[in-house]
């Protein structure tokens, strides 16, 4: 790769801005949510399913339903998107908040972290 298009990339990625926002994996059999927060929403299902596949996610609850289940037995999506001006600013407190507004209106629905 030459210089000129390897400057280019870079650039493009110090540039991009990806979807923040709560993320959820519910299982379709029990109907539990489990909700976690990302600034990239993409990143975050991918690092949390290799995690489960590996049968080595700290929560253990979804750690039991996802063994019982596999990806099949889940539905993944995004709840609320953050909008945001800089990503370079640390967001965490405003999806935090988020989330606790997820959590609040679903009753069936725990934190991914503890």
């Amino acid at each position: 790769m030459d210089m000129k298009r390897r400057k280019l990339l870079l650039e493009e990625y110090k540039n991009r801005r990806p979807e923040m926002g709560v993320i959820s994996l519910r299982c379709k059999a029990t109907g539990q949510a489990f909700l976690g927060i990302s600034t990239d929403t993409k990143a975050g299902f991918n690092s949390i399913c290799v995690k489960l596949s590996s049968n080595s996610h700290p929560n253990k609850k979804l750690q039991e339903l996802w063994n019982q289940y596999d990806l099949e037995g889940f539905e993944c999506s995004v709840l609320k998107v953050l909008k945001y001006e800089d990503p370079a600013q640390d967001h965490t407190a405003e999806l935090e908040e988020l989330r606790e507004i997820c959590l609040a209106e679903d009753p069936h629905a725990e934190k991914i972290w503890k």
